[in-house]
C-alpha cells in the first residue's frame, strides 16, 4: 500500500468533530472503519451501541484517499490532536499506517490511536503504529472472566494473549503509551493488586480511569463518535449503565499512582 488511489468520497463522514476531550483537548476524529461498526470487542458500555460486525481480521474499510479528501475540508485544522477511533477498532484497518502518515503530512498535527489492544501482537499492526505520537490502549479486565463479562470479545481471543501483545508492543513502540480503563464497579483488593502488577510490567506513560456516564444506545448510533452533554435527551432507546462515584475513582487513581509511580488521572464526572 504505497500509493493512494483517487476515490470519490463516500456519503459516510470519515472525519468528525472537533470533539472536546478531557484527555487531549480539541480532537478531530478520523474513522477508518466506516458505516458498519466493526470491532473484535462488543463492550457492554460501548457508546456506539451494539457492534454490528465482530472480527479480528484486517482489511481496508475506507480508502486512504477518501479520508484525506474529507480531512482537507477541515483545514486549517484548528485542533490539538487528530484521533483515530470512530466506528470500531482502528487497528483492523489494513491501511492504518498509510492513514497515519498521510494525516501527518497534510496537517502536521499529533496523531493518537485509540485501540482495544487485541491486535498489538501482530507485527504489521505494531509497525503501522510506530509513527503515531500516542497509542491509548483499553485495559478493563485483569482476568479472563472479567474480559468476557465487560468487553465481550470474539470467542477465539484470549486475555493472556492480549496482555502479552500489549507488553510486547510496549517494548517496540517509541511514542507515548497510555492505558484507558473503564470502572463499572468498585474493585476488590485482589483486582487492584493484579492491575498494579500489570501496570508495572507494561510501564505506560499515563493511566486514564473512567466510569460510564453516558447511556449506551441499544442499536448502532453514528453520533456515538462525538460529544454528549450529561442529561442530554436521545431520540433513540438507551440503556443506563452502572457507574462508580468520583470518590471511588479518585481513591483508585491515588492507589494506582502510589503503587506503580505512573501518573493516573480520572475523567471529570458530571455534577
Amino acid at each position: 500500500m504505497n500509493t493512494i488511489t483517487s476515490e470519490a468520497p463516500t456519503p459516510f463522514p470519515t472525519v468528525y468533530g472537533p470533539v472536546k476531550s478531557w484527555r487531549y483537548g480539541r480532537s478531530l476524529g478520523i474513522d477508518p472503519i466506516g458505516a458498519i461498526s466493526t470491532c473484535s470487542f462488543n463492550c457492554v458500555y460501548c457508546q456506539l451501541g451494539e457492534i454490528e460486525y465482530r472480527t479480528d481480521q484486517r482489511q481496508i474499510f475506507v480508502p486512504t484517499a477518501t479520508i484525506i479528501k474529507d480531512l482537507q475540508r477541515f483545514a486549517p485544522w484548528d485542533v490539538d490532536v487528530i484521533t483515530l477511533s470512530g466506528s470500531g477498532e482502528p487497528t483492523l484497518a489494513a491501511n492504518l499506517g498509510e492513514i497515519i502518515t498521510e494525516i501527518q503530512k497534510l496537517t502536521q498535527k499529533p496523531v493518537i490511536v485509540l485501540t482495544n489492544g487485541t491486535l498489538l501482537g501482530d507485527p504489521a499492526v505494531c509497525q503501522a503504529l510506530q509513527s503515531a505520537q500516542e497509542v491509548a490502549v483499553k485495559l478493563d479486565a485483569t482476568y479472563s472472566d472479567q474480559l468476557t463479562r465487560i468487553n465481550r470479545p470474539l470467542s477465539e481471543l484470549d486475555w493472556a494473549e492480549i496482555y502479552t501483545g500489549i507488553e510486547q508492543f510496549r517494548s517496540f513502540y517509541p511514542g507515548k503509551l497510555s492505558l484507558q480503563t473503564m470502572i463499572l464497579s468498585p474493585w476488590q483488593k485482589a483486582q487492584q493488586q493484579i492491575y498494579c502488577h500489570i501496570v508495572r510490567k507494561i510501564q505506560p506513560d499515563t493511566i486514564q480511569l473512567n466510569t460510564p456516564t453516558r447511556p449506551k444506545p441499544l442499536m448502532r448510533q453514528l453520533d456515538g463518535r462525538g460529544n454528549h452533554t450529561p442529561g442530554e435527551s436521545r431520540s433513540y432507546p438507551v440503556h443506563h449503565l452502572k457507574s462508580v462515584s468520583s470518590d471511588v475513582l479518585q481513591g483508585l487513581a491515588a492507589m494506582i499512582q502510589q503503587e506503580t509511580g505512573v501518573s493516573t488521572r480520572i475523567a471529570p464526572q458530571p455534577s
